[in-house]
């Protein structure tokens, strides 16, 4: 039988549907001006389904085997020269900078620059002249560029980028896939939904006498997207929905990330999309948000990262408030400190594989990575600890390029120097035990032991501050603390995501409404990551960031600035209101003269 929430949501979308078909039959006014056609035309669209890319299996002997194999050695054996690019125009200067494999950082795939501070000027300024243009293209054009896009990311170019991932980025081969599967879901549902809310139209209740409709308009000037090293996926989401919905934008991807995003970068403009749409252009972090900032034609920030960065970033904007052309719009996903939190009646199995897949892969470098685990005291010690730490020390840590590896290295010497500061004070503090791990090493690469640490006083920082690590932090509550344990996380722990383990119905309703606001997703019985575009929009919770929830309509909101167009059909001619007699007597003597002196005229 059919949910009522599914009835609604079928209830829904036939009624959108049937507004549509009504707004097709009226194309044509019975009444007032005889045109054949409105004068200003309407893109409309059929409704598609929302899928998601298939993950490929890369089982030993497959076809996508032996290509990644193929596409990994090819970057191996060649240092990629990337340009910085403005305006199609590829600049190259000395290539100074390297990208190196986090876990062999002897060794090196990619050569670049840095922007200067004029560079990225001249690059505004040919954004927002491209933007002008830009804006002016049928919504139907980009949206095939994008969809061509999609095909190409998921065909030509997927084992070069997941091959790209692996090396540069330091992701094992599943993760790389799932990397390039979500970039492919980006590319393909971000223009399903934009058809939805191009045909979306003001009431139209007298179609004969005006018509109403919304224009989706990019944002004057340029929007800067700062990318992150984690998810290509999530770069080219920063740098390629604002442009889908008409903008121009600089993109400064990641140092870590570069190759692959460059390797996307070609895709796009495989694809088509127009010069100086999108302008890719690494440089220095700090050069780069201050010559954005200062600019008058700033129209916005997309932004992921750390909410130290963000606040600086957020600062620069507001000091300069009196500059800009327009109001910038800042859209932007920090971290957070993500948690599993285990009831009495969760399955002890499902949260011990769901913590060790949601702790550890990727080395805790994900978003959504969990670094808290909340146990009650009755589970701990009789049914979680051991189980944890055996299935931990046992995962293989390695070279990302290896098919059995759990995890590899952290992505630079950066992150390998913070996250030992870390290991240090667990070390030092007595209100932390070290349960398993605790080290690393970076004789070759930035190598850390998956570490788990139960911790004893919520107070400490690392049950606030997101670690960005393979490193869980477990808390053991007594059982009849469950409520005040809850509500102190949701005081300490902000997140993008968070999970609940429970079988009492009871009490995953309560735990709903424990955390209805401190984290942007909460899943009930499974891993706080692996948000799929379209199933879970992402976004987060509190100072985790602006929520804008990537993976849903409203998302490609943030970017447009629609103008609402008023045509009227039938000719306006009366200054007075019907009950105004005198105003109807002064109108016929009005017609009456006019019509008198016309004759003079023609006599």
């Amino acid at each position: 039988m059919m949910s009522k929430m599914a009835l609604d949501t079928v209830s829904n979308r036939l009624s959108a549907l049937q507004r549509l078909v009504v707004s097709a039959k009226r194309a044509l006014p019975s009444l007032g001006r005889q045109h054949s056609h409105y004068a200003i035309e309407k893109e409309y669209f059929d409704l598609m389904p929302v899928y998601n890319e298939k993950l490929l299996d890369y089982k030993s002997g497959s076809e996508e085997r032996k290509q990644v194999k193929l596409a990994l050695a090819q970057i191996l054996n060649r240092i990629e020269p990337v340009p910085i690019v403005i305006d199609d125009v590829e600049m190259y200067q000395e290539c100074d900078k390297v990208q190196i494999l986090p876990y062999n950082r002897d060794h090196y795939i990619a050569r670049y620059s840095y922007a200067s501070a004029a560079t990225i000027e001249d690059a505004i300024d040919l954004a927002a002249h491209a933007q002008i243009e830009w804006n002016k293209v049928k919504l139907s054009k980009r949206i095939a560029i994008w969809e061509k896009a999609a095909d190409l990311i998921a065909g030509k170019y997927r084992f070069k980028i997941v091959a790209a991932i692996m090396l540069g980025q330091g992701k094992t081969l599943m993760q790389a896939d799932m990397d390039v599967a979500e970039l492919v879901d980006v590319l393909r549902i971000n223009p399903i939904y934009l058809r939805d809310l191009a045909n979306y139209e003001p009431a139209n209740l007298n179609p004969d006498v005006c018509r109403n409709q919304m224009v989706l308009r990019g944002l004057n000037g340029f929007v800067a997207a700062i990318t992150p090293f984690n998810y290509t996926s999530i770069a080219a989401n920063l740098a390629y929905t604002p442009a889908l919905m008409g903008n121009a934008v600089l993109w400064k991807p990641s140092d870590s990330a570069l190759l692959s995003n460059w390797y996307v970068f070609q895709a796009m403009r495989e694809a088509g999309v127009s010069d100086g749409v999108v302008n890719f252009v690494p440089a220095r972090p700090t050069t780069f948000s201050k010559v954005v900032t200062r600019s008058s034609k700033l129209a916005g920030i997309h932004f992921t990262g750390t909410s130290s960065v963000l606040k600086i970033l957020w600062r620069m904007v507001a000091d300069k408030i009196d500059i800009y052309d327009h109001y910038p719009r800042l859209a932007c996903e920090c971290g957070g400190k993500n948690f599993h939190f285990v009831h009495t009646s969760a399955d002890p199995n499902d949260v011990i594989a769901c913590t060790i897949r949601a702790a550890f892969e990727y080395a805790g470098q994900k978003c959504s990575s969990c670094s808290m685990l909340y146990v009650p005291k009755s589970m701990w010690e009789s049914r979680i600890k051991q189980p944890l730490l055996h299935i931990t020390q046992q995962l293989f840590v390695s070279e990302a390029t290896y098919c059995d590896c759990f995890f590899s290295a952290v992505i630079n010497q950066a992150a390998f120097d913070r996250i030992f500061t870390y290991l240090r004070y667990i070390h030092n503090d007595p209100k932390c035990e070290l349960l398993i791990g605790g080290k690393g090493t970076k004789t070759k690469g930035y190598y850390i032991d998956p570490t788990i640490v139960q911790v004893h006083d919520l107070d400490n920082f690392l049950c606030k501050d997101e670690l960005m690590a393979p490193i869980l932090c477990v808390y053991v509550y007594e059982d009849n603390q469950v409520e005040q344990t809850m509500e102190k996380v949701a005081q300490i722990n902000h997140g993008l995501t968070a999970s609940v383990f429970a079988t009492d119905s009871k009490f995953i309703k309560q735990a709903c409404d424990a955390f209805r606001c401190n984290v942007g997703t909460l899943n009930i019985n499974d891993k706080c990551t692996g948000s799929k575009v379209g199933q879970q929009p992402f976004g987060g919770g509190a100072i985790s960031g602006t929520n804008e929830k990537m993976g849903s309509p409203q998302y490609l909101l943030r970017w447009t600035s629609p103008q609402i167009l008023k045509e009227s059909l039938v000719p306006h001619t009366n200054i007075y209101y019907p009950y105004m007699e005198l105003g109807s007597n002064e109108l016929k003597r009005a017609t009456l003269e006019t019509r008198e002196t016309s004759t003079k005229v023609e006599h």
